[in-house]
């Protein structure tokens, strides 16, 4: 596993220096919004030639930020036309390279039919550059890949034929796993995976269009399908589900040092309950009887997993709710002097989230929100706070106040975590006050199912460590 790849410049074209800009800005705006982007093998992207990034399409624009900013090459990604109906953002997505699509949904006088995009893009790999799509055609909160679209390989197979095999066009999969999308200061991995050269597929290409579309097609979806959290058909969901919360609740909380190599090994204990539930239907049984029981407990009882993972150590939970405590009474003057800065932007983001939201439950659309309306608002908000405290009080006051604000509002977002966490510690504490023989026992169960899910795993890596490796790339 290489975490740092070739993130030098590319040696092909030269980067315009809006885009150069716009891409730090943006940088800036993702580094505070996530607590940790992590990259994978960004050394397996060709530094030079054309180039066709294909992903998977869990959170809106937000995944074109994430790619975009992952790559030292410009990417011009292709965007749904509604977005160029305002002049000033369709002259900055322009200068940008973003090219806009009208799909079947969008206005049919749109500026630009699907061939005119096709073109449009062709344009931009037949200079040496690349090109960012989402060939699931849309964005979505279900964690498993959709359908992929012809839309790509019909592209990348045209273009290549055009050129008779010899432009080599390259395309790089890549997926995006996000730990918590919708919650302020999580994690999101991004991982490419080896380039896929379009000439291998050109073979009979005029007589078997149809054929070889689809079967690059069907590679693609295979390579993007294997870089991101594998999850099993939907029968078998609920299973994973709650086998993914036995490990994700502790990289929701930030409780592990490497939340980046947590994910993928939720990659790889997933896989291996898929293939218990396929090849070992009575162990499955077992296991979801166990389950339910556990969960019978949670409910029973009223606490969460998180608490139950914290019955396990008893002296280290009284010395960090100790240390919490001490926090928590230190930093309350900060936090309320940050808070009071950060609630009325933060309303005016909720409130444009909620009205953007396709449905109440979609989240797909919250980290793309916040951080647009975010990088607006809360400038703004700052910049009116400084203008009247320079009114009132003058020079050095401003600057002092001004340089302030944005260390208060991050620690206020840390104190209220940590705020909560202490309050999860007090209720275990009164758990195992009030049952500390039923407490033990449940934190039996939770170890007895994990001690299963590890042995599957373990299980199938000895089965087939080739297979295996594949999952925890």
């Amino acid at each position: 596993m290489n975490h740092h790849g070739n993130t030098g410049r590319s040696a092909g074209a030269p980067v315009p220096l809006l885009y150069r800009m716009g891409r730090g800005a943006m940088r800036l705006a993702l580094g505070f919004y996530f607590a940790h982007i992590e990259r994978f093998h960004p050394e397996r992207v060709p530094a030079a030639g054309p180039v066709l990034f294909t992903s998977n399409h869990p959170n809106s624009v937000t995944d074109a930020f994430v790619v975009g900013t992952s790559v030292p090459r410009k990417v011009h990604f292709v965007a749904t036309v509604q977005l160029f109906r305002w002049a000033p953002i369709r002259w900055l997505l322009t200068r940008c390279g973003v090219i806009p699509i009208n799909r079947a949904k969008d206005d049919p006088r749109a500026m630009r039919t699907v061939f005119d995009t096709f073109e449009a893009c062709y344009e931009v790999l037949e200079r040496g550059e690349a090109i960012g799509i989402f060939p699931e055609g849309v964005t979505h909160d279900d964690p498993q890949l959709k359908a992929v679209k012809t839309g790509a390989a019909r592209m990348a197979l045209e273009l290549e034929h055009r050129h008779e095999g010899r432009l080599g066009l390259n395309i790089v999969p890549v997926g995006l796993t996000f730990s918590a999308k919708d919650r302020y200061r999580s994690t999101a991995l991004v991982n490419f995976g080896d380039p896929v050269r379009v000439s291998d597929f050109l073979a009979g290409y005029p007589e078997k269009r149809h054929e070889r579309i689809h079967e690059l097609s069907h590679v693609i979806a295979e390579r993007i399908q294997a870089l991101i959290l594998h999850l099993p058909r939907m029968e078998n969901a609920r299973i994973v589900a709650a086998v993914r919360n036995l490990y994700l609740d502790r990289l929701r909380s930030g409780q592990t040092p490497d939340q980046a190599a947590d994910l993928l090994r939720v990659q790889a204990i997933a896989h291996a309950v898929e293939k218990v539930l396929e090849q070992e239907p009575a162990r499955a049984v077992e296991f979801g009887r166990r389950l339910v029981h556990y969960e019978h407990m949670l409910a029973r009882l009223r606490v969460t997993e998180s608490e139950v993972a914290a019955l396990g150590n008893r002296g280290r939970w009284m010395r960090q709710n100790a240390l919490w405590l001490l926090t928590a009474l230190l930093g309350a003057p900060v936090a309320l002097y940050g808070w009071a800065h950060r609630l009325p932007p933060l309303a005016i983001i909720r409130w444009v989230s909620g009205k953007t939201a396709k449905q109440p439950a979609d989240r797909t659309h919250i980290s793309t929100t916040t951080l647009v309306v975010g990088a607006l608002v809360f400038p703004l908000f700052y910049l009116a706070l400084v203008s009247l405290v320079h009114v009132w009080f003058g020079w050095p006051v401003s600057l002092w106040y001004a340089l302030s604000l944005v260390p208060a509002g991050l620690l206020a977002h840390y104190y209220y975590v940590r705020l909560a966490r202490l309050f999860t510690g007090l209720r275990t504490g009164y758990l195992l006050l009030r049952a500390p023989g039923l407490a033990a026992r449940l934190q039996a169960r939770r170890d007895e199912l994990i001690s299963l899910i590890e042995q599957a795993h373990q299980n199938l890596k000895a089965q087939s460590p080739t297979e295996t490796q594949t999952h925890t790339v």
